[in-house]
């Protein structure tokens, strides 16, 4: 009988002590865009903080939303494009960040945070991880062959037929998110680029529909490695993943050279933030993680891997020369001033550019 009290009090005792190594494991659930940080980054921060990191990864807005507006994700740390940030906030879907744990938002650049606080006023949800532009990827060579230039190209290019239809045999992609290229049609056609006019939007998919024909794929991530290959001449993209683009060619040495070119006409400035939703399982670590990524060394280490601009002003003197002082990432003052913001749309207006985008990538 005492031995049968033992065997079961040892039991216990070593079940307890599992659970508590389970208790004691710390983790951290992160969800973050394809290409979009230097792995080293996630090994040192477990490194210091004994923090393990669980990485997923996504490519469009809409994945990341449909899952957060499911609730039950068990993701800690998110980062939504602004644009959506601010929807998301008004379903509920993100915690207030308690700023008492991160004391690194001392780090973070007055010029971003005026312009996230349209998104997410006092900037208590999130802070910015990385931003950029929506502009056009292009085969340099492919470009003067066909244009007989090396201007850098406009939205003429992608939107006017006759000029689009000499690039449909070496290919266009676009991405696959109607907030980024309606946006861009918009301005194009010399409308309000943040416009919910269905009057405005019909016009754009319009335009949209007679470039149809050109357009070889309609995917947020796979022209990266398109154009790095020489597979496509043009892509509507974000401005790092074509810089990441151009190194893979550079580095390939395939006689494929990639650049970037921000539209004359204007073109849409994002930001994407760093949130913590609203049921994280893992709330400190969270908050540890997001301290940890406004380390100005670690920022710059990222925006180093991925070449795009980062919200962290201290961060800007550890950044390579060649990202810093590249204006198509930390764009000058006047091409500052033809960048634009856009706002969510309103479920019903949602509705009218889903039903639009749907015709247009379909073709129908």
């Amino acid at each position: 009988m005492s031995k049968l009290i033992v065997a079961t009090l040892t039991t216990a005792v070593l079940a307890g002590s599992t659970m508590l190594a389970f208790a004691q494991e710390r983790v951290v659930n992160v969800y973050n865009w394809s290409d979009y940080i230097d792995d080293s980054i996630l090994e040192e921060f477990t490194k210091e903080t004994g923090i393990k990191v669980v990485y997923d990864v996504f490519d469009s807005n809409e994945i990341l939303e449909t899952k957060l507006l499911a609730g039950g994700s068990g993701y800690d740390v998110v980062v939504p494009t602004a644009y959506f940030l601010q929807r998301q906030i008004a379903a509920g879907v993100f915690q207030k960040l308690d700023k008492s744990k991160l004391p690194n938002i001392s780090n973070m650049w007055d010029m971003v945070m005026e312009r996230t606080a349209q998104y997410d006023p006092g900037n208590e949800y999130a802070v910015d991880y990385m931003w950029g532009t929506t502009g056009i990827g292009y085969n340099v060579e492919k470009m003067k062959e066909i244009l007989g230039t090396d201007e850098k190209p406009n939205w003429d290019v992608i939107f006017d037929p006759e000029i689009a239809a000499k690039f449909k045999d070496c290919g266009i992609h676009l991405l696959d998110s109607p907030t980024d290229i309606m946006p861009s049609a918009l301005a194009y056609l010399g409308l309000n680029p943040d416009s919910h006019d269905q009057a405005d939007l019909e016009k754009a998919a319009d335009l949209l529909m007679k470039v149809r024909p050109n357009i070889r794929k309609f995917h947020s991530s796979e022209y990266i490695n398109a154009l790095a290959n020489g597979d496509i001449c043009l892509a509507v993209g974000f401005s790092g993943d074509v810089f990441q683009a151009r190194d893979r060619a550079a580095e390939a040495k395939a006689g494929v050279t990639v650049d970037y070119s921000i539209p004359e006409q204007g073109a849409q400035m994002w930001f994407d933030m760093l949130a913590i939703p609203a049921d994280a399982p893992h709330v400190a670590e969270a908050h540890e993680f997001i301290n940890y990524m406004m380390k100005p060394e670690v920022i710059a280490k990222a925006s180093n891997y991925v070449f795009y601009a980062n919200g962290n002003k201290a961060s800007q003197q550890f950044l390579d020369k060649e990202v810093l002082e590249d204006t198509a990432i930390y764009p000058s003052d006047a091409v500052m001033q033809k960048l634009f913001t856009t706002t969510p749309f309103e479920a019903k207006e949602q509705r009218v550019l889903t039903r639009l985008w749907t015709r247009i990538v379909t073709g129908q």
